[in-house]
């Protein structure tokens, strides 16, 4: 089954051309199917190329999806058309009344920020909660995920002498989770941040480290309470993300380093390698699966006292 997503979203051409299964919103209602549904909250400032990445991972199933792209209701995108905004994005507050099997809270380019003082934050921290009461399974992204941690837990992130930026391997920590089925005992991930969680404090407050590195930290982390996973790296990044960073930083005089493991011998002028493609396909499709598995029939049943109790809800 494919993914649903409007005609004239740039992203449907894109995927469309790439052999991902895409379908118009008209055909989708002629079929006598409940599909995931299933919102992106969007908070990377370039849009239309983040939309794309997340819907290719996320429609690369047999199940169909239903996506919804959610913006902040105040906060106005400075990079993206506002046509593009208005035609395309929800805000949150015209969705906040109705469920959603699953939910992806994106990165942000923020993180030198405390979360406080980020002009959004009072709304982000209504949408963590709502998650509670109107999601089956919420995915936080990089800062998103940063976000739900210090939100729920009192995590903190912690700022880096220097920049994580490159490919790097992280180990399979939990071969039986449902979420790394498929997966190798290591695999790369395109990593860029300036900050970090620690494994002693995510563990301390009752998260699972899935995916993780001595060199880069916990990279996928899962909070059975919350009913969420959040990575905090980037299998969704496309070949060429680290060396459009890469040029952007050299163009602006800002101090960067050859991204890591990136280009063939490091050498910025061979074209980048992708290492990571398949198992970011490996594990947005796992939580897809799982989600499909695990959510009720009955989407009114979403985020009810029965499913927080981990009652066995009637799959789809």
């Amino acid at each position: 089954m494919p993914i649903t997503l409007p005609r004239d979203l740039p992203a449907y051409d894109v995927l469309d051309r790439e052999g991902v299964m895409v379908m118009s919103e008209a055909d989708a209602t002629r079929q006598d199917i409940r599909p995931l549904r299933i919102g992106l909250l969007n908070l990377m400032p370039m849009k239309i190329t983040t939309e794309t990445q997340f819907a290719r991972l996320i429609g690369a199933t047999p199940l169909q999806i239903d996506l919804t792209l959610i913006r902040m209701t105040e906060h106005q995108s400075r990079h993206t058309a506002p046509e593009h905004m208005e035609t395309f994005y929800r805000p949150f507050q015209e969705v906040k009344d109705q469920k959603f099997d699953g939910f992806v809270i994106t990165g942000s380019p923020i993180e030198h920020l405390p979360f406080e003082d980020v002009t959004y934050w009072n709304e982000l921290c209504e949408i963590m909660d709502w998650t509670q009461t109107n999601v089956h399974s919420t995915f936080g992204v990089c800062w998103g995920g940063m976000a739900m941690a210090w939100h729920f837990h009192g995590v903190r992130k912690h700022m880096l002498p220097q920049k994580h930026f490159g490919c790097f391997r992280v180990r399979n920590e939990n071969p039986a989770s449902p979420y790394l089925r498929g997966f190798s005992d290591d695999c790369v991930i395109p990593v860029s941040r300036w900050t970090e969680v620690r494994r002693d404090e995510v563990e301390a407050a009752g998260m699972k480290v899935l995916l993780g590195s001595d060199e880069t930290g916990p990279c996928l982390i899962e909070d059975r309470a919350h009913r969420a996973i959040h990575i905090f790296n980037h299998f969704e990044y496309d070949s060429d993300t680290l060396q459009r960073e890469y040029e952007r930083d050299v163009a602006n005089g800002t101090p960067i380093n050859v991204p890591g493991n990136y280009y063939p011998d490091d050498d910025p002028a061979r074209p980048p390698l992708n290492r990571w493609r398949s198992h970011g396909h490996l594990l947005y499709g796992n939580w897809v699966n799982q989600v499909y598995l695990t959510t009720p029939y009955d989407a009114s049943l979403i985020g009810t006292h029965q499913q927080v109790l981990g009652a066995d809800p009637t799959p789809l």
